[in-house]
């Protein structure tokens, strides 16, 4: 039975990575798609003229409503693939890279449909949230996959729970916060102009950074917390300048100091933005390089 569980496991996270494509190539035939609106003429045929253009106008729209449908679908279905994952294992599903990858993905995708819920108007920022979300899930599912099994000594604590769960959210926050950063600084560096036109406003894209980036700070602050007491229970000491720890205190400063920045004369715009892009940075390079290459207390989070 927990064979199969398992195998229906990776059934579904496999089914999650098509639909996530299918969604990201549906948003970016509506990006694609989108053009300047062209003048409505004032006379005898403007109007029909105008409402004969309508259909050409919405068939676009209706692909980045598919393709928000399909998120939805793609997100249920990594959903039950991690609770199917957990059933297999008889433990949290959240024990190595693959299944810490896939915990941060579902969490940016979730997060990304709370935004398009809130402000649709952002919808052509799409696929160029969903691009790493596919680049980051296809790694777990090939290079970092392990099979469903018991965790090593050291992770069988109910603070992973809590701790890895957490720091799964806010990294997927993060995610979402770091790419809109990076679009925010494409539409107004003026590079690319026909294609950047396209984006969503400037400003709105700087108060979605910050808006998510406002509601991933407490969290991972939490996670950076609940990890100091784990390292407590578990090796004796809260803090230990481990390499993964100080990187992610790192990325807790800079984290930090974009708030900051935010609130600052000068730096609320392009400065702040590259700060939260900074911060980004150190999220995925301590996802993948401290995870995977450096040798610490937290090398069992690699490839086993």
């Amino acid at each position: 039975m927990l064979v199969e569980l398992a195998t229906f496991s990776d059934r579904l996270f496999v089914a999650a990575v098509g639909i996530y494509a299918l969604a990201m190539i549906f948003h970016a035939v509506e990006f694609a798609a989108a053009r300047a609106k062209a003048p409505v003429l004032v006379g005898a045929d403007g109007p029909d003229e105008a409402q004969g253009d309508e259909p050409a106008r919405s068939r676009p729209e209706r692909f980045g409503r598919m393709a928000v449908a399909l998120a939805v679908l793609g997100a249920a279905l990594q959903l039950a693939s991690i609770a199917t994952r957990g059933l297999a294992a008889e433990r949290w599903p959240l024990g190595n890279m693959y299944e810490f990858i896939a915990a941060i993905c579902v969490a940016a995708v979730v997060t990304w449909l709370v935004v398009l819920r809130r402000s649709p108007a952002t919808r052509p920022a799409g696929p160029f949230v969903l691009f790493p979300v596919l680049v980051l899930m296809a790694l777990a599912g090939s290079v970092l996959y392990a099979p469903a099994g018991p965790v090593v000594p050291p992770l069988r604590s109910y603070w992973m729970s809590i701790h890895v769960s957490t720091i799964s959210i806010s990294s997927g926050l993060l995610v979402v916060a770091g790419v809109v950063s990076l679009l925010f600084l494409l539409r107004r560096s003026g590079l690319f102009a026909e294609f950047a036109e396209k984006l969503p406003a400037a400003d709105a894209l700087d108060r979605l950074a910050y808006r998510i980036t406002i509601v991933a700070f407490p969290l991972f602050t939490f996670a950076i917390i609940t990890g100091a007491i784990w390292a407590e229970a578990a090796w004796g000491r809260f803090w230990g300048w481990d390499p993964k720890e100080t990187v992610a205190f790192v990325s807790w400063v800079i984290y930090a100091a974009y708030l900051h920045a935010r609130a600052t004369a000068g730096w609320r715009t392009g400065r702040a933005a590259w700060v939260n892009v900074a911060g980004f940075a150190t999220i995925i390079f301590n996802l993948f390089f401290i995870n995977m290459v450096v040798a610490g207390l937290h090398s069992y989070a690699g490839l086993g």
